[in-house]
């Protein structure tokens, strides 16, 4: 399916929204993925150099007596995860530039240039460090949602891992979810990402969130990269 620069994702049938949902899936997919960065870059990676894990509340109990976040948001996480989601969105890039707007392998700077704010140098690579840019602001943001939703679970007693976590699905997906959504329309207004054709499909995005995100849990566990798959 080809659509035009100048109107692109129309929507005239259930298979061309569903075309355009997996647009948004594959241009947003390297933000979700910042989660499985975080798993790599706080646990996988330390266990495996002995690198320390730098916790974010550095251990601190809220006034409930329950931990801030727990230990399972650190630093080492919440910056991996960043890194894992821009250098993502580069091979996005790299592969899918010349595609114009064929869905649904769309490049998700098919709109920037060099007067956009992430377009930070002029050079051969200037796209590719753009990419870079755009990729870690939404997997900083995926990795601050994540952490809001771990605060409010503490705050209602809920362990990180183990039986009591499988009871608030919405809290371990929705607010990542969010915060890449809201930080895209802030930040990256009138980039492809953002495209008023596409609102009801992120929409719809936000609403699967879980299941996808209960996916990529099992993958991490079979991979070992997670104690549980949830």
């Amino acid at each position: 399916m080809s659509i035009t620069p100048e109107e692109p994702f129309p929507s005239t049938d259930i298979s061309s929204f569903f075309i355009n949902v997996l647009c948004v899936l594959l241009m947003y997919g390297s933000a979700y993925l910042a989660n499985t960065g975080a798993m790599l870059f706080g646990k996988w990676i330390p266990e495996k150099t002995g690198i320390p894990v730098i916790v974010i509340d550095g251990g601190r109990n809220y006034s409930d007596g329950h931990r801030l976040l727990g230990d399972g948001k650190s630093w080492n996480g919440l910056i991996g995860g960043g890194i894992v989601s821009g250098l993502l969105f580069m091979l996005a890039h790299k592969l899918w530039n010349s595609n114009g707007a064929n869905a649904p392998l769309v490049d998700p700077l098919l709109y920037a240039d060099s007067n956009d704010w992430f377009w930070l140098i002029e050079s051969d690579d200037s796209g590719l460090i753009a990419a870079f840019t755009m990729g870690f602001v939404l997997g900083f943001a995926c990795m601050v949602g994540d952490m809001c939703g771990s605060f409010i679970k503490r705050r209602r007693g809920l362990k990180r891992e183990g039986d009591q976590s499988s009871e608030a699905p919405l809290l371990d997906t929705i607010p990542f979810a969010i915060a890449i959504f809201i930080t895209s329309f802030i930040l990256f207004d009138g980039q492809i990402i953002t495209h008023h054709n596409l609102v009801e499909e992120i929409l719809f995005l936000l609403l699967v969130t879980p299941i996808i995100h209960r996916l990529f849990n099992v993958i991490g566990y079979k991979f070992g990269l997670k104690d549980v798959p949830y």
